[in-house]
């Protein structure tokens, strides 16, 4: 399985690069579908401090290890659920922005065909 935020991060390069361009039409659908995901995270995110709540596990030195343990895992830290969410939001957000450009391309190439096709732009 692939690095997914590379992934993203080389398909908006591509876009940015004009490497690839997506019919703005057809991608409407793809591009609302990124655009519903990367707000449920976004609103995961806003939520996700709430988790880092400590359980109550007791007053013994284990209980209390035990739940600084989740709340750190909850709201920060190497394999937090907060992190998780962030990595997801920013695949979102790269894939969001690589469609566009792509649009955008998309658009210039179709402007260069029409001048070309009309005389407008020299050979």
């Amino acid at each position: 399985m692939g690095n997914s935020n590379a992934d993203c991060a080389a398909f908006r390069a591509a876009a940015v690069n004009g490497q690839l361009g997506v019919d703005p039409d057809a991608a409407q659908a793809v591009l609302k579908k990124i655009r519903t995901g990367k707000d449920s995270v976004e609103n995961l995110l806003r939520e996700a401090s709430s988790l880092a709540e400590p359980p109550k596990l007791g007053a013994n030195p284990v209980g209390r290890a035990i739940a600084e343990k989740f709340s750190k895992r909850a709201d920060g830290g190497g394999d937090s659920y907060a992190d998780a969410l962030q990595n997801l939001y920013n695949q979102y957000d790269q894939a969001e922005k690589g469609v566009l450009a792509a649009m955008q391309q998309y658009h210039r190439i179709e402007q260069e065909a029409s001048d070309t096709l009309s005389g407008s732009q020299e050979v």
